[in-house]
């Protein structure tokens, strides 16, 4: 498990090993559902109690493939999932899917990306956040309508009982997404996946999204799992960080010792890469190069063709997310000296 799993009581949701492969919908026979490439290559992670771990990575290395897969939206004819998702010990991958479905949305919720795309078009809002109630509790249509219309309240959707009967597409981009966090927590998950939940929203609205997430966090007790690629957005919502590139978790720290001290050249890149307040704009310093598509990964370390202290065994042996001091994980033959330790 590359020690990745603590030592002592066992975690809320543990993924070890998770792999994720796409199969190809062409053909007949036996060239049907082939493997048309690993977009997610073994990863693994745990999340505590309450606890909030941020995913953090480029668009297109599997963060959100990674959440799904968690989630077991993953079809069959699509994709071949392996390796393990435990939720209080009990594992999702193996389970009938009637089990599965017990636990989505009871017990682990999902807020997406795109609410519009989420969103039933021809539903009214409020008969789609009171069905989920309605189909895990058994309750009647006057209970589930009167908590699905407190649940927009909460979440701060102005006039609540009269927007219950509207479709998602009389909403703001802003409004949906309140929407959304009112559906996943409407049955008080223990865990909640948030996958980019502020994309192509204006800063102001991200920063309500997220103090009303936080507020129903606190009420619930929830963990959360924050998919996301705002490295500033991670570092005041996250206890702890995980990096991930072209489908591998390459560094796992606590939050503040990741952006004090990164270990990982893919990681000082990001930092390096990130606007700051006070900082002229020719003081970014970009990534170099651009990530392997799906099965086109480098032989030994998949960052070594963009890495500024790659190596002889960085090109053929593929280092192992190995743990180092002060709680932390990295996958990288030479992670002191990214640091500048000496």
């Amino acid at each position: 498990m590359n020690g990745i799993t603590p030592a002592g009581p066992a975690p809320l949701l543990d993924v070890e090993d998770l792999t994720v492969d796409l199969l190809s919908r062409g053909g007949s026979g036996r060239s049907a559902g082939r493997n048309a490439g690993r977009i997610v290559h073994g990863i693994s992670f745990h999340l505590d109690e309450g606890e909030t771990l941020a995913l953090i990575g480029e668009s297109g290395c599997g963060k959100s493939i990674s959440a799904m897969a968690v989630m077991g939206l993953l079809s069959d004819g699509t994709a071949r999932v392996g390796g393990s998702v435990r939720y209080r010990g009990v594992g999702l991958l193996t389970a009938a899917p009637d089990q599965v479905r017990a636990k989505r949305g009871r017990h682990i919720a999902m807020i997406f990306q795109d609410a519009l795309s989420a969103l039933n078009p021809t539903l009214t809002v409020g008969f789609q956040i009171a069905e989920a109630i309605r189909v895990h509790e058994g309750v009647g249509r006057r209970e589930a309508r009167a908590r699905a219309v407190e649940l927009m309240a909460r979440v701060r959707i102005p006039d609540p009982a009269r927007r219950y009967r509207d479709h998602p597409h009389r909403f703001s981009g802003g409004m949906r997404q309140r929407v959304m966090i009112a559906m996943a927590m409407a049955l008080g998950p223990d865990v909640l996946i948030a996958d980019e939940p502020t994309t192509a929203l204006d800063v102001t609205v991200q920063a309500q999204i997220m103090e009303i997430l936080a507020e129903l966090r606190a009420e619930t007790g929830s963990a959360l799992l924050l998919i996301t690629h705002d490295l500033g957005l991670a570092a005041t919502t996250a206890d702890r960080v995980a990096i991930m590139y072209a489908g591998h978790i390459v560094e796992q720290a606590p939050v503040q010792d990741l952006y004090d001290h990164p270990l990982h050249p893919y990681t000082k890149g990001l930092l390096a890469a990130v606007p700051r307040l006070r900082g002229q704009a020719d003081d970014l310093t970009p990534v170099p190069g651009a990530p392997p598509g799906p099965g086109l990964l480098p032989p030994g370390c998949p960052f070594h063709p963009r890495c500024p202290n790659a190596r002889e065994p960085c090109a053929t042996r593929r280092p192992e997310l190995s743990p180092v001091p002060s709680a932390r994980l990295v996958a990288c033959h030479y992670p002191l000296e990214v640091s500048g330790a000496p």
